[in-house]
């Protein structure tokens, strides 16, 4: 869970941010960084392997080989650990499984890691020892920590850290994972997570269960439901035969994309309710036309645990409607009595089943415009952890590679994600005309060395294959990218990097690996016209 706000960067002495790139994709937390480094002289530690511009403001750059986030964290551990350097009164009173990561990390000391890591022993201990030390360090990452097959180990390593530690519960401490887009917070929060009810409740709780079958009057299916990755599997395996799809482009934005697609198109009955002719609305048999942020009226919640009111501004053009309203149409149709007036009363009946909206009504939203929960409470966990015996746990994490590695055939190693002006699939930015103008065609960053060895200039086209297929775009020169590292933008339907990537799935979170397959690029030899 967040445990602090982006906010809290200001109270902070030690700031580290892993596997994001906040400058980027989070540019309002990444203002909070600077100024807390700015005006209040924190430190901050970027560890990741690619560079990036708050690189510049940084007291340590880590760039470790890629893949190797749990190495790493694994030598500060054992730092910390070795070092008596742990919060031994806040293990007392609110950690378990200390003893079992103590001897799990015993032998991950900074001399074994580093072989693996790319990191010097002497700089592990440094960062170590920074963050440890400080009143208030604080740890944000992102989707570079999430998407590997490891991306739950690696969330245990940074969770570790805090625990040990004791750095969190109080001002300028914690855990903030950037969400990956706007209301991912809200959405998650409302259950549209496929194992679990609203507020993280678990559908395979009999009694939890129930409590919802009673407001709801309908029986629900205590099995847990499947990820994206899994939903197309089991679509080609044909165990799912009809699919709606409402503001997602799995089309693009999925690993392994001919696969997705290849899925999609042989469903029996697809529906995509949507702004724009996407990708995957290409595969559609049926598109209900939707509104856009500004036309809508409802809650969003942001990366903060802050649920803010959204006001329509506009009224949708032609036939398209509310997302709520085709929703319950639809509802009607196959016999459930829904009869939603108003988001509302939607939010109404979310208050009632979500103790997290409790004290945060629709009448305060329209009166205060936002408001965070748990009510009064920015900063969580300061007492104490939602758990039957109010204590957190440590889980050891394993040292494993990613699920595919370079080799003679496929030497280089892709990672994927999102650059400033183009956010996720494109689908609305790359029809903004000065942002696509900006950039307006699909490429792929080396780092000049490789293009040098491999005789390559700026603007040249190259091809960019993994066991999954090629694509064909323009190379650009970029130092913040490794060595024997290429980087593609996933906005680009013309060269659509996830047609590359691979589907292996974290076996705990069930999140693909984006961030890391093996991968090879060669010169396109461009024939003048005759």
């Amino acid at each position: 869970a967040v445990t602090a706000p982006f906010s809290a960067a200001m109270d902070a002495e030690v700031i580290v941010v892993i596997g994001a790139n906040p400058t980027v994709n989070h540019p309002v937390a990444a203002t909070f960084i600077k100024n807390a480094i700015r005006q209040k002289g924190a430190k901050l530690i970027v560890m990741d392997p690619r560079g990036q511009a708050l690189a510049r403001y940084a007291s340590y750059n880590l760039r470790f080989k890629p893949g190797s986030d749990v190495a790493l964290l694994t030598a500060m551990l054992h730092v910390i650990i070795a070092e008596g350097l742990t919060n031994a009164a806040y293990i007392q009173r609110f950690v378990d499984g200390f003893p079992d990561l103590e001897q799990a990390v015993r032998e991950a000391s900074p001399e074994a890691m580093s072989p693996l890591c790319g990191i010097a022993p002497d700089v592990i201990r440094q960062v170590a020892r920074l963050y440890a030390t400080s009143k208030a360090s604080i740890i944000f990452w992102g989707m570079g920590v999430s998407q590997h097959v490891h991306g739950t180990d690696n969330a245990r390593c940074l969770i570790a850290l805090a625990l040990i530690t004791g750095q969190v519960g109080r001002p300028g401490t914690g855990l903030h994972p950037l969400r990956g887009q706007n209301n991912v917070q809200g959405a998650s929060d409302a259950g549209l997570i496929p194992m679990v009810l609203p507020d993280y409740q678990s559908v395979e709780d009999a009694a939890k269960r129930a409590a919802f079958e009673a407001v709801w009057g309908h029986s629900l299916d205590p099995q847990r439901g499947l990820t994206v990755v899994e939903i197309m599997n089991a679509t080609l395996a044909g165990e799912i035969r009809g699919m709606y799809i409402m503001g997602e482009n799995p089309a693009m934005s999925d690993p392994d994309a001919a696969h997705a697609r290849e899925a999609l198109a042989s469903l029996e009955h697809l529906v995509v309710q949507d702004i724009f002719l996407t990708e995957t609305a290409f595969h559609a048999d049926v598109i209900l036309p939707a509104s856009a942020f500004a036309e809508k009226t409802g809650t969003f919640t942001n990366t903060d645990r802050r649920v803010q009111l959204g006001r329509a501004a506009l009224k949708p053009p032609g036939e398209a409607r509310q997302d709520w309203e085709l929703i319950q149409a639809i509802a009607q149709r196959i016999g459930l009595d829904w009869h939603y007036t108003h988001p509302k009363d939607i939010y109404a009946e979310m208050a009632s089943v979500m103790p997290s909206l409790a004290g945060i009504s629709w009448e305060r939203l329209e009166a205060e415009g936002a408001a965070t929960y748990p009510q009064g409470h920015e900063i969580i966990f300061g007492d104490g952890f939602p758990t039957a015996s109010g204590r957190g746990r440590v889980v050891p994490a394993k040292v494993s590679p990613p699920a595919e590695l370079p080799d003679d055939e496929y030497p280089m190693v892709l990672s994927t994600g999102r650059i400033l002006e183009h956010w996720h699939t494109g689908a609305m930015t790359r029809r903004a005309t000065h942002l696509d103008a900006l950039e307006p065609e699909a490429i792929a960053m080396l780092h000049p060395r490789d293009m040098e060895k491999m005789k390559l200039l700026p603007g040249d086209r190259i091809r960019v294959s993994t066991r999954r297929g090629s694509i064909e775009l323009k190379v650009r020169a970029d130092r913040d990218v490794a060595e024997n590292m290429v980087f593609i933008p996933f906005a680009f339907f013309e060269a659509a990097a996830n047609l590359l990537t691979n589907p292996q799935l974290d076996p705990f979170g069930k999140i693909p690996e984006f961030k890391f397959c093996a991968a090879k690029v060669e010169r396109v030899v461009v024939s003048a016209p005759a």
